[in-house]
């Protein structure tokens, strides 16, 4: 179960998740480009995502939900 969810065609790829993230575990992808030309955020280890929302949190597009 994916505990990080990007909501890919909102996020603009300005990285702030990537900075507040306490594990590391948020980068911007390199392959796929959503359908207005961003590299979008991921997570790249679900098992290790403590579910603090601190991404959500700091997302301007609100286009991270967090499970518990």
């Amino acid at each position: 179960m994916e505990k990080m969810q990007v909501q890919f065609e909102r996020c603009k790829g300005c990285g702030l998740c990537t900075t507040v993230c306490p594990k590391n575990i948020v980068e911007l992808q390199k392959e796929k480009r959503n359908e207005k030309g961003y590299f979008t955020a991921i997570c790249i280890d679900q098992d290790a995502c403590i579910s603090c929302a601190m991404c959500a949190t700091i997302c301007p597009d609100c286009a991270i939900l967090i499970q518990k």
